[in-house]
């Protein structure tokens, strides 16, 4: 056979925060002392109520398939999280269930695009939304964001890039790579713009939970006009340590619910029962405690990075990631090394110090790196002095 691949399969590219994990598990198993900063999951256990839902489903024999959405009683307490934690008024037909956000995700882009659709995606961004839309068959457009705006896009950025090609918006607040959170003012001015422009908006809210002195918002709360075309994707796996449980939402306009729902009953089908009658304890079983862990790496990891020559940092509001800026070190060697780009920072780093971290480019973002302060603080605190000695022996 000539070709035995299809086309959209080889245009996919490999997700580089899998493959730095996968190799940096390779040196951990031939017994390297390496600190893993590249996985996106916390590494907490499930909260033992939601675990013990899981294991008295299965003793109980809830092992069978659910309607293809997910059972009612769990999309009915989505609804109601969504209403009093979100402000978001959802009747449980509006809401599909699905075997993770990413799942999810996949889900609304093979429903709402075509081929020649574009969709609009701030840079940094994590890195399976621009192959989902391509595989969708639309085209993602990148909006870069720096620094200077916090890592958000403003409304003169939006506004520039609509086109009539345009058929959706995809927000990320809180953000991974990055942990910038949109505020109410932030969001209400992109609110503005996108009433003027019929094109769908998808928002990714799964680190909702997870912020450090600022206030995470829900777009279609703020603009309640945009209700009609918004897509509110959440889950399980962040806030609940729940990430190998596989579960995930989107609440959307009654037919694009229902498109949604045919198309996965033709592909994966209901997601796990087991794992939807864990997830019916969540809600009462969020452990407050994790983010105040997860605020205290993080202090310790941005003050070490401060300390960086050549390095510049913004302190994440949001999820379980830094984003620092290494650009100032491009061009320095490594015993002889050269350090050209993130990728040779990130690779070096792992060689010298054995920290494994994502190089930007990966996120759209050349000049960065993405560390996961997902690991012990114990951990965090080896990271800096490993960091320090690193930088200091670069050479000009």
């Amino acid at each position: 056979m000539e070709q035995r691949l299809s086309s959209r399969v080889r245009k996919i590219a490999p997700s580089a925060t899998l493959t730095m994990d996968a190799k940096t598990k390779a040196l951990i198993a031939e017994g390297q002392p390496v600190i893993n900063m590249t996985a996106g999951e916390p590494d907490f256990d499930t909260p033992t109520p939601i675990a013990y839902a899981g294991v008295k489903a299965i003793t109980q024999g809830f092992t069978r398939y659910t309607p293809a959405a997910g059972s009612l009683d769990l999309r009915r307490a989505i609804a109601g999280k969504l209403m009093k934690e979100n402000h978001l008024s959802y009747a449980p037909e509006q809401i599909v269930l699905s075997s993770g956000a990413k799942h999810s995700l996949f889900n609304i882009f093979a429903t709402i695009c075509d081929p020649g659709d574009e969709v609009i995606l701030p840079a940094p961004y994590w890195v399976s939304y621009p192959e989902q839309i391509r595989l969708a068959g639309a085209e993602p457009v990148i909006v870069a964001c720096d620094e200077s705006t916090g890592f958000k896009m403003t409304p003169q950025q939006l506004e520039a890039a609509i086109t009539p090609k345009t058929k959706a918006l995809l927000l990320n607040s809180p953000s991974n790579p990055t942990g910038a959170v949109y505020s109410e003012a932030e969001l209400r001015g992109l609110g503005e713009v996108l009433q003027r422009h019929d094109i769908y908006v998808v928002t990714d809210e799964i680190y909702e939970k997870l912020v450090y002195g600022a206030e995470h918002h829900s777009l279609p709360a703020l603009c309640p006009e945009l209700m009609d075309r918004t897509l509110v994707v959440n889950g399980f796996s962040k806030a609940f340590a729940m990430t190998g449980w596989r579960l995930g939402y989107v609440a959307a306009p009654l037919d694009l619910a229902k498109a949604m729902t045919s198309l996965q009953s033709h592909s994966t089908g209901s997601p796990s029962t087991i794992s939807q009658k864990a997830a019916l304890v969540a809600f009462d079983a969020f452990d407050i405690a994790m983010v105040q862990e997860f605020e205290r790496r993080r202090n310790r990891l941005v003050e070490g990075l401060q300390s960086l020559p050549g390095v510049s940092i913004l302190a994440p509001e949001g999820a379980f990631y830094v984003f620092p800026n290494v650009s100032g070190l491009f061009g320095t060697t490594y015993r002889g090394k050269p350090i050209q780009n993130a990728d040779d920072f990130s690779q070096t780093l792992l060689e010298a110090e054995l920290i494994s971290s994502v190089p930007g480019d990966a996120f759209g973002s050349p000049g960065y790196i993405r560390l996961s302060y997902a690991v012990s603080y114990e951990q965090v605190e080896e990271a800096v002095v490993r960091l320090e000695r690193f930088v200091k022996a670069l050479q000009r």
